[in-house]
């Protein structure tokens, strides 16, 4: 079983709906204990950096997203929730994240069209048994903020926009996705299929 939070930031139906068309069983989480009962757990999200976290703390989701990090078993970030998995953004001042992978979250900055929206080719910066049988193709973004990792061994795919732009991070069984698998065709997901592979899901 996959799991989905619910803290009233995230497409959940666009991403359920896409599970269910690749064949998987899912579950909506809104309680801290619901997520030991899942084989992988998916963190989508919509919307401000401190406004989020502010929804996970007054759940109790923040310490159970790091302790169900710390077993070992898969977790994905979406948009949004890839940026949390980080250790701070300065959206709307400076928070704090949920610390997990090392690095900022920044604003754009320069004479281009902020927000970034639009489809972007992937160039993969490591092979990881998340992209077999993927090929870089474009997947679809929408964000005004990206992430300036500390360690570019999390950095796993890049893409680009005026600059390098961190697409998909990731460090053992946690990966984050800045742009949307379900909204984006093909690529998204072969993705996010991987992904759900790898939580010993049985296709239902």
């Amino acid at each position: 079983m996959i799991g989905i939070i619910d803290y009233g930031m995230g497409n959940l139906h666009s991403v359920s709906k896409a599970l269910e068309r690749l064949g998987y069983d899912y579950r909506i989480l809104s309680k801290p204990e619901e997520l030991d009962a899942c084989d992988g757990v998916i963190l989508p999200g919509v919307g401000a950096f401190g406004d989020a976290m502010d929804h996970l703390r007054e759940m109790g989701m923040v310490s159970a997203i790091r302790d169900y990090i710390g077993s070992g078993k898969p977790f994905l970030g979406i948009c949004l929730g890839m940026q949390l998995l980080f250790e701070s953004s300065e959206e709307h001042g400076h928070h704090e994240g949920l610390g997990i992978l090392p690095g900022n979250v920044v604003r754009f900055q320069g004479d281009f069209k902020v927000p970034h929206m639009g489809w972007n080719r992937l160039s993969f910066q490591k092979q990881v048994p998340l992209f077999d049988g993927v090929e870089e193709g474009h997947v679809y973004f929408v964000h005004s903020y990206y992430v300036q990792p500390t360690d570019r061994d999390v950095l796993w795919a890049v893409t680009d926009y005026y600059g390098e732009v961190p697409a998909i991070v990731g460090r053992d069984q946690v990966c984050g996705m800045q742009f949307h698998p379900e909204k984006s065709g093909d690529v998204g997901m072969k993705l996010l299929d991987n992904f759900a592979s790898r939580c010993g899901e049985v296709k239902a």
